[in-house]
């Protein structure tokens, strides 16, 4: 592949993404906009790092996670190719924060704001099925990748489901992998996302003004007794959140 040095990828080393992500977004944008069609072999390491202005530790950290995706497929001794399929999307199982960041290579960590048990308000019972006054574990937690602010979790759990949730230390714990442990894992989730203006109390955490877009999730999880075991609302910074997904048209094809 020629290139020139309008081509040079982007990367930026004071982007708020590691350099390894910045170029593996880079080559997954070739692989889509056909610049790196279907069975290419991709140009030399050597080659790769000059473009891109990157190492080649920083390099294969990323064609590797190019890898797991299956955007790239690697052929010992001979380099490295595009999948045939370049559909490739976000995959859409129930996966937690911490799962998906180390998936991704990056570190995830947690600020508490709030771990407290309360008592469930009249929304809340109907929320969790329960009857007004159950207690509830409430956690407020800032999410950060590599140290950076990713969002704030409000979560809220019903307390009998797992008990130890009160006892545990979620600066690095992740509530799935607890529930999870005390029988109660979370296997199905109904998910909202909608665009706000970031509210006056979350900025600070964020680093952001009043009013600043943010991303808000919200979602229901249920485990395999159909129960309602987590609900949860995560405000993201809109230009540190992405999702992918994919749409099938129905009828005849």
């Amino acid at each position: 592949m020629n290139t020139t040095p309008e081509d040079n990828a982007p990367i930026a080393a004071d982007h708020h993404e590691p350099l390894w992500v910045q170029a593996a977004e880079v080559i997954e944008q070739r692989v889509k906009d056909g610049s790196l069609p279907a069975g290419r072999r991709l140009p030399a390491e050597r080659e790769l790092c000059a473009q891109l202005g990157i190492s080649r530790v920083t390099l294969r950290r990323a064609l590797h996670q190019l890898v797991e995706q299956g955007v790239l497929r690697s052929s010992h001794g001979r380099g490295w190719y595009v999948e045939g399929r370049t559909d490739r999307v976000w995959p859409n199982s129930l996966e937690s924060f911490t799962e998906t960041a180390r998936r991704k290579g990056l570190v995830p960590s947690s600020q508490v704001l709030r771990a407290e048990v309360v008592a469930a308000t009249l929304d809340e019972a109907d929320e969790f099925e329960v009857a007004a006054g159950t207690e509830l574990f409430r956690l407020d937690r800032v999410r950060l990748l590599d140290g950076l602010p990713i969002g704030v979790d409000s979560s809220r759990v019903v307390l009998h489901h797992a008990p130890g949730l009160v006892d545990t230390d979620f600066t690095a714990s992740s509530l799935l992998a607890e529930l999870t442990a005390a029988g109660s894992e979370p296997v199905n989730a109904e998910s909202m996302i909608e665009s706000r203006g970031c509210p006056p109390e979350l900025a600070p955490h964020l680093d952001l003004s009043a009013g600043d877009p943010v991303l808000v999730m919200q979602q229901s999880m249920t485990d395999t007794r159909g129960r309602v075991v987590l609900v949860t609302t995560i405000t993201y910074r809109g230009d540190r959140y992405r999702l992918r997904t994919s749409f099938v048209r129905g009828g005849s094809a």
